[in-house]
C-alpha cells in the first residue's frame, strides 16, 4: 500500500474503502507543499479540488471589511476541506492558510465525484461529517453569544483536549496549541485578553504552559460548558 492510501485509510470520509478502492484514489492525489502563511484557497473562488492534509496545520478564516481575521476552525494531518464547493457548485466560503509547513494531497474535482459514484459509503460519510461540522459551528456561535471571555478561552481549549489531546497522569496534552493571536481569532477577542485569561487559569491551577503544549488539568479538560447557561 503506497503512503497516499495509508493516509486515505485514517481520513474519516473514506473509512469502509478496501484496499483496491484506496489503491485506486490514492493514484488520482497530486501532492503540493506550502510554507507557513501561504493562502491554499482563497475565498469566493471556484471550488475545484478536495484537500486533504498529509502533514501540518491550516486555518479556516473568514476577513471582516476592516481586515479583522477570524478562524472557523483549524485542520491537521488526516482532516480534509474543500467538499462544499464540489457538492454545491458555489464559491469557497472561506479562505484557508497554511499555519505551519504543511504537505496537502489534491483531489480534482472529477476525480472526486466519479469516486462519489462509485462509493455510497463515502457519499454517507461526507454527509455525517457535515452534519457534525455544522454541529460544532453551531456551538461556536451560541458561545460566542452566550459566555464571557473566560468561557469561550476554557471552551476552545477543552474542545482541543477531546479532539487532539493526550491524556497523562498530570492532565490532558495539547502538543500543538493555537498561539494567543489565533486563539483570540477563535473566539473574537484580543490577544491581551487571551493572555490574562491563560495567566488566570494557571494561577488557579487549571493548566500549565509547556513550550508549544499546554497541560490541562483532568478536572479542567473534563467540564462541560453550557452555553445555554446565563452569564454573569
Amino acid at each position: 500500500m503506497n503512503d497516499h492510501s495509508a493516509l486515505l485509510r485514517h481520513v474519516n470520509i473514506f473509512k469502509g474503502l478496501d484496499d483496491a478502492g484506496l489503491r485506486n484514489l490514492g493514484k488520482c492525489l497530486r501532492t503540493l507543499e506550502y510554507q507557513k502563511d501561504d493562502l491554499i484557497v482563497d475565498q469566493d473562488a471556484q471550488g475545484d479540488a478536495l484537500y486533504i492534509i498529509k502533514e501540518g496545520t491550516v486555518k479556516v478564516v473568514l476577513y471582516g471589511d476592516n481586515g479583522r481575521e477570524v478562524i472557523l476552525t483549524l485542520f491537521r494531518a488526516g482532516d480534509f476541506f474543500g467538499e462544499m464547493s464540489l457538492l454545491d457548485g458555489q464559491p469557497r466560503s472561506a479562505s484557508v492558510i497554511a499555519t505551519e509547513k504543511s504537505r496537502i494531497l489534491k483531489l480534482s474535482r472529477e476525480d472526486f465525484v466519479a469516486h462519489l459514484k462509485t462509493s455510497t459509503e463515502t457519499a454517507l460519510n461526507i454527509l455525517a461529517e457535515m452534519s457534525r461540522r455544522l454541529r460544532h459551528a453551531d456551538e461556536v456561535i451560541g458561545s460566542l453569544a452566550l459566555l464571557d471571555v473566560y468561557g469561550r478561552v476554557a471552551r476552545s481549549l477543552i474542545s482541543l483536549a477531546r479532539e487532539t489531546g493526550e491524556s497523562q497522569d498530570e492532565g490532558v496534552l495539547i502538543r500543538e496549541r493555537p498561539t494567543q493571536q489565533d486563539l483570540a481569532s477563535m473566539i473574537g477577542t484580543s490577544r491581551e485578553t487571551v493572555s490574562r485569561v491563560l495567566s488566570e487559569f494557571q494561577k488557579r491551577g487549571f493548566l500549565s504552559m509547556q513550550g508549544k503544549a499546554i497541560l490541562l488539568s483532568h478536572a479542567f479538560a473534563a467540564q462541560d460548558i453550557d452555553i445555554n447557561a446565563s452569564t454573569s
